[in-house]
């Protein structure tokens, strides 16, 4: 007699051979879009899937390799908002037709002939696949996007500036948010000096106290103040606030306070300022936290507070890592310190944050980096100079970086001499324009080294950090 079991056993074989073929359909659409239905389907569909599949794989391809031979054309491509336009396109396209094929996938194998709980498996797989291949391709849709929408809203600038005796000198301005001081009193004047060919880099600290200076020749400001900026209380952070309030001098000018600080750091400097960037120093301490934070040497307690309110808590010494808010207050700390110590501990900060955040960091922080970025930048570099000086900073990052600072006891800020800080700066580029030298880990100070604010020295001897052929080495 025969078992009644035995008579399922064809139905069962059919049955677990029916879910074979619909999980393989799935998993070919998964490793081949258009595969499943060139063997089940439509093949004319199926083969218009596989083809464009093989194109942006070779596309894809041909990227890695340009990538592989040339740096700076990845640079290129990534500061591209039409190339970025095109791929974040691509990448919704893509995530649509490969859903609908996923989809058409499950329609080819035939889910009503399934057993239920074979049925059920074969939804779970079909969402599972659809809904994570479709969810990357989006999401990656979405980070190319903010990262066109940074780039247009940050550098949106047109006006290019070529290299001035081979170097780019870009002022780096650092204010508070708000009202009453962002874009009018800049907290930290830096000129970096750029050699347009190796990167070579030298720090040029401007003190915000610099009274009785020169703007450059021919300029509206060197018009309105012949023999210098020698009004009444007139600070360099000033020329920023007096150009607002006198915004009828620079026609057409969209940043006239950054527009006349640039005329008086030509002024001193005797450099042609290629480019301005003001950074939001509430927009800097998201920024770190974008990077993970920064690594930095603590020397003394370091207060949280003060500048008008109470200090609230210290930065204990040590080599740490702060976050955006412990490193917000390193770098702009007043209280038990001299603004001469703070533009070296600014340094420090700048040094390390080149030395530090990679591209690998850089890449997996991506959209945090950018987001904060928006709100810390303002700046008048265009775009299509991104590539350029993306590849400058790589090459900046593996050498050493000078600094030098218009400060005392080198100079006397109330009465400062022009020719000195003219020659001082001249003289710092010129060490910076031979062979760059290798870079070297930074020693520890002597124990008998004096320590002034937080910062290696002191205002009567002068900071290490703001005059260093090593900037790393000073930190």
């Amino acid at each position: 007699m025969t078992h009644h079991g035995s008579r399922s056993n064809p139905q069962d074989r059919a049955a677990r051979i029916r879910f074979r073929r619909a999980l393989a359909l799935m998993l070919m659409t998964l490793v081949l879009p258009g595969s499943a239905q060139v063997a089940a389907g439509n093949p004319r569909v199926g083969r218009i899937a596989i083809r464009t599949w093989f194109v942006l794989v070779g596309l894809l391809l041909v990227g890695v390799l340009v990538a592989l031979v040339s740096r700076d054309s990845v640079f290129a491509m990534a500061s591209d908002t039409t190339l970025l336009q095109a791929v974040r396109l691509v990448l919704i396209g893509l995530a649509i037709g490969w859903a609908v094929l996923f989809m058409d996938a499950w329609r080819l194998g035939q889910p009503l002939s399934l057993a239920l709980g074979h049925r059920r498996a074969i939804v779970g797989v079909n969402g599972v696949l659809c809904l994570t291949v479709a969810s990357v391709l989006l999401f990656g849709a979405h980070l190319v996007g903010v990262q066109r929408t940074f780039i247009q809203a940050t550098f949106g600038a047109t006006d290019v500036s070529d290299s001035a005796d081979g170097r780019y000198n870009v002022l780096l301005l650092g204010g508070d948010s708000g009202a009453d001081r962002w874009g009018l009193r800049p907290d930290s004047l830096t000129v970096a000096s750029i050699d347009a060919r190796t990167g070579r880099t030298v720090l040029i600290g401007l003190p915000r106290n610099l009274e009785d200076f020169p703007f450059r020749r021919g300029s509206v400001m060197a018009e309105q103040f012949p023999d210098g900026f020698d009004c009444d209380g007139c600070y360099l952070n000033g020329v920023s606030t007096w150009a607002q309030d006198n915004a009828e001098l620079f026609p057409g000018s969209d940043n006239p306070g950054v527009d006349a600080t640039v005329m008086a750091v030509e002024g001193i400097t005797k450099l042609d300022i290629s480019y301005w960037a003001m950074v939001n120093l509430r927009g800097f301490e998201d920024l770190v936290d974008a990077v993970g934070g920064v690594t930095l040497t603590v020397r003394q307690p370091i207060p949280v507070g003060g500048l008008g309110s109470d200090v609230t808590g210290y930065i204990e010494p040590g080599r740490r890592k702060l976050d955006g808010a412990e490193t917000l207050w390193f770098a702009r700390a007043r209280e038990g310190s001299d603004d001469y110590s703070r533009m070296a501990r600014q340094k420090c900060v700048m040094s390390a944050m080149l030395d530090q955040v990679s591209p690998q960091v850089a890449l997996r922080n991506f959209k945090e980096i950018a987001e904060a970025s928006s709100a810390m930048i303002s700046t008048n570099l265009p775009a299509s100079e991104l590539d350029r000086f993306m590849s400058l900073a790589l090459k900046a990052k593996a050498q050493r970086i000078a600094s030098v600072s218009l400060v005392p006891p080198l100079i006397d800020t109330a009465d400062p001499d022009v020719r000195l800080m003219r020659r001082t700066v001249a003289e710092a580029i010129a060490k910076a324009e031979g062979e760059a030298p290798a870079p070297r880990k930074a020693g520890k100070p002597r124990p008998d080294t004096v320590v002034t604010g937080g910062s290696l020295g002191s205002r009567d001897e002068g900071y290490a950090a703001n005059h260093a052929e090593d900037l790393a080495s000073a930190c």
